[in-house]
């Protein structure tokens, strides 16, 4: 299927371009608001400070504080957004690419402020300040943070020069994974024996290609291309997560995870009960890969380039732009006007680059770019599954569209919950297209669901595997190419098992994913889906009352635990059947998907 004309964002409605008057004018603003700020800082003493009760002089300055601190951040996402949107589509953009430099590492100075302010309240007490200041009530949930985050706080001086060195280490590590990836290119070996040059991005969107030699073509392209980057991208990531390692045990924490459960707002117990659930399921998932390998025609295990291959029982599953559009607004009304209005005003005022091109980022996101507005980044492939991950990237939207009357820091969404509205718009479309389908429509949008899910709960479990044991092993030293690729291999296997056909695993995904340089990134989609999964549930038990709460409960994700917000919903997230019952919705699935291929097999 050919793609022409695909959508791109309208940045201008921030800033005209790079060169712009308007821009040097915000960032000249935004250094003079930062300078201020630290002359606020010091001038109050926020710092750490011997502990003691506030005094009305610092309920005072906590006020005048927290005000200025939230117009700083407020300047940071749109400035940040924009410079970020602007290379994440265009790697070449040198100028864009040295002022997203130059900004971050004025950011480096606002990092360190933001560990004083933390030191400063704990010393003081988040209770007191609260107690004290209808400003701090309003900001409590941040404070009550504040205070345990300087828990783990080195000497100012020690976080001061961590956060300078940061530039130079960990940030321009992964910029150095973006660069590479972005600009990487495969070379793809066509049926009559020609050769086409692609973008990564493509070359990966291939794997949704409905002509199988096609996307086992992509997949040789791929490891090929991959093996050619991993030594930078080896190097990239020992630097990383050696700075990670060291960081964390200067600061205290156990072990690399333990840092990543307190800013995604959830205990250990809980992320060990909901991997539990999906370690019993595993079997389910690797009968599901079992089954599609023998509809699609292989013995065994599924080869790796066929795990996202569309299941076509009835019409070709391929969908043009307008068409996945449609899909996605028809399936958001169903659930309300308010969300099918906003995908429509997505689309109407080009929040969306939608098309895969040579020096653009893969992978999709979405961020905020100010207001109710933001802006989302994809590589649609005419695939079903690409049209889902529209409709997941319009939930992230949704959320920040809910979050518009709340503060920057009263909007600090751990990622654990940051999927809560993405993963529900996925099971919404899933919902939809259901309803009415035939036997074999049902078989085709289960395998896409099932595919979907197979990655978040499987895949995701295979980085998690990887990731904790790259860095207790990064802790004595750093891992070759093979020792990392061996890792990887073996975590696959772990997940996998004989789902997969062993022969074609990927021993470059820890290469391909830019993931790893935010330590322990890829779990809070798991506990996005299954959590997503228990909220929808609550939805079709009382669908009005569900839609009087769920948006309040997106606007309140920077304001509350992970536990506090679910239990809104009568959903006790540290209880390991809550976990159980989100994935026997997905079991459920799977037997429906074994037994609608054994009834219709696939028609050569």
């Amino acid at each position: 299927m050919v793609l022409t004309d695909l959508p791109r964002w309208d940045l201008t409605e921030v800033f005209p371009d790079t060169g712009s008057p308007e821009l040097a004018a915000a960032r000249e603003s935004f250094d003079a608001d930062l300078h201020r700020l630290g002359e606020m800082f010091d001038a109050h003493g926020i710092r750490s400070v011997e502990p003691r009760q506030p005094t009305v002089a610092d309920s005072e300055a906590l006020d005048e504080v927290v005000a200025a601190t939230n117009l700083v951040l407020e300047q940071v996402r749109v400035l940040s957004s924009y410079l970020f949107g602007v290379v994440a589509a265009d790697a070449r953009n040198d100028e864009a690419a040295g002022a997203l430099s130059a900004h971050q590492t004025r950011l480096a100075s606002l990092s360190t402020l933001l560990t004083r302010f933390d030191a400063w309240v704990a010393a003081l007490g988040a209770d007191a300040l609260i107690a004290a200041s209808t400003v701090a009530g309003d900001h409590g949930h941040t404070l009550r943070r504040a205070a345990l985050a300087a828990d783990h706080q080195m000497s100012e001086a020690e976080e001061a020069l961590a956060a300078e060195l940061s530039l130079t280490g960990s940030s321009a590590w992964a910029r150095l994974h973006g660069d590479i990836t972005s600009r990487l290119t495969a070379d793809v070996l066509g049926p009559d024996g020609t050769v086409e040059t692609m973008p990564m991005a493509s070359v990966r969107g291939l794997a949704t290609d409905p002509d199988p030699h096609r996307r086992k073509a992509a997949y040789e392209a791929e490891i090929a291309a991959w093996e050619g980057v991993t030594i930078p991208l080896a190097a990239a990531l020992n630097g990383a997560k050696g700075e990670l390692n060291a960081l964390n045990r200067r600061r205290g924490w156990s072990d690399a995870l333990e840092p990543a459960l307190f800013t995604n707002g959830v205990d250990r117990a809980t992320l060990d009960a909901m991997t539990t659930a999906v370690v019993q399921t595993l079997p389910s998932f690797r009968r599901y890969l079992q089954t599609k390998a023998t509809w699609l025609g292989h013995g065994g295990g599924l080869p790796w380039w066929d795990l996202l291959a569309p299941i076509e029982a009835g019409e070709p599953t391929q969908v043009g732009w307008e068409e996945a559009v449609d899909r996605v607004q028809d399936a958001f009304g169903t659930y309300s006007p308010t969300l099918r209005r906003l995908a429509e005003r997505a689309v109407d005022e080009s929040w969306i680059d939608a098309g895969p091109r040579d020096g653009k980022r893969g992978g999709a996101f979405c961020m905020s770019i100010g207001g109710d507005a933001s802006r989302i980044l994809m590589n649609f492939d005419g695939s079903v599954d690409s049209t889902q991950t529209l409709a997941h990237e319009l939930g992230h939207a949704y959320h920040n569209s809910q979050m518009v009357d709340r503060t920057p820091l009263q909007k600090r969404t751990p990622a654990a919950l940051a999927e809560t509205a993405s993963i529900f718009c996925e099971t919404v479309m899933v919902a939809a297209g259901l309803e009415n389908a035939s036997e074999t429509e049902r078989l085709t949008l289960l395998d896409m669901d099932l595919t979907g899910a197979t990655q978040v709960v499987v895949d995701i479990h295979s980085r998690f595997l990887f990731e904790r044991e790259l860095t207790e092993r990064r802790s004595a030293r750093t891992l070759s190419v093979d020792e990392l690729c061996e890792t990887m291999l073996s975590a696959q296997q772990a997940a996998y098992g004989d789902g997969l056909d062993p022969t074609t695993r990927h021993r470059y995904m820890w290469a391909v994913k830019g993931h790893y340089f935010t330590p322990f990134y890829n779990w809070p989609y798991t506990f996005g889906l299954l959590f997503g999964l228990g909220l929808y549930a609550r939805f079709v038990e009382d669908p009005e009352r569900f839609r009087a709460g769920y948006d309040d409960l997106l606007s309140s994700t920077g304001l509350a635990t992970a536990a506090e917000l679910g239990s809104r919903f009568g959903i006790d997230i540290s209880d390991g059947a809550f976990w159980q019952s989100s994935l026997d919705v997905l079991t459920a699935r799977i037997d429906e998907f074994t037994t609608l291929a054994a009834r219709h097999p696939r028609q050569l």
